[in-house]
């Protein structure tokens, strides 16, 4: 009996000790716990992360603002390794589903990227406004657009290379007007984007559309004129959605804000 009584208080004491030196980051690495921990304590970020899921697998739809006390955790998750790690698992598996196909040598294998959030990252504008918790601000934003500053988000421009290299062709279909082409395309160049079949943004016949309609559209034509889109990246899902939208999408995290 004496040596059973004391392995209990042995291990006892050694879990104890475990709890308190590990308390401090078990409630942070264990992502999946509800909104308290184990001792009823209150987890920060839990209700943010799950907002961004929401916003990421499209059950959250039609908001203009992400939540004001989620404007610290964006701001974290887009500035910090998270956003580049989420960014870097879609572009490998993009590179993985490109790499296995089996392709025509004809010239017509059409990869579609959208820009904002996908090939150039607005963040440094973001970081000064909120991270999406204030509201849009076209005026502030084409201001922005205008200084043609914005850099490559590095797992895009990587993929674009890696895709040019297999042989596919890209085209640019990106929600920004007419009248920003000029910037865009020296943008584009500047931080890396090179070449491409089509550049294509917003004229004033689609004033009053959707994201969705314009793009659907847009990727119609491109394979009315004998393209073949087999595959389509973007970080809203009106990149993704509608028609002619490619043999495969993939979708780059983006909780900042919500196109229709």
């Amino acid at each position: 009996m004496l040596p059973l009584l004391l392995f209990f208080l042995l291990t006892t004491t050694v879990a104890t000790t475990q709890a308190s030196s590990d308390g401090a980051i078990s409630r942070q690495i264990h992502l999946l716990r509800p909104q308290t921990g184990s001792h009823g304590r209150h987890v920060p970020g839990i209700s943010c992360m799950s907002w961004r899921l929401g916003v990421e697998t499209h059950n959250i739809v039609g908001w203009t603002t992400i939540p004001a006390a989620c404007e610290r955790y964006v701001g974290n998750y887009m500035l910090g390794h998270q956003y580049r790690q989420d960014s870097r698992a879609v572009t490998h598996e993009a590179l993985l589903y490109a790499k296995s196909l089996n392709l025509t040598k004809d010239g017509k294998n059409l990869w579609v990227f959208d820009i904002d959030e996908t090939s150039l990252s607005n963040l440094p504008y973001y970081a000064h406004h909120g991270f999406g918790v204030e509201l849009y601000n076209s005026t502030a934003f084409n201001a922005w657009v205008l200084e043609g500053k914005a850099p490559a988000l590095p797992e895009s421009l990587k993929l674009y290379n890696k895709l040019l290299a297999l042989g596919i062709k890209v085209a640019f279909i990106t929600g920004r007007g007419e009248s920003q082409r000029s910037v865009t395309e020296i943008n584009l160049r500047y931080v890396g984007y090179l070449t491409w079949e089509k550049l294509i943004l917003k004229n004033s016949s689609y004033s009053g559309n959707t994201s969705v309609v314009y793009k659907s559209s847009e990727r119609k034509k491109l394979e009315e004129s004998g393209y073949r889109i087999i595959g389509n990246i973007g970080d809203q899902w009106s990149d993704l959605l509608g028609t002619n939208v490619g043999d495969r999408t993939f979708k780059l995290p983006d909780p900042m804000y919500y196109i229709s």
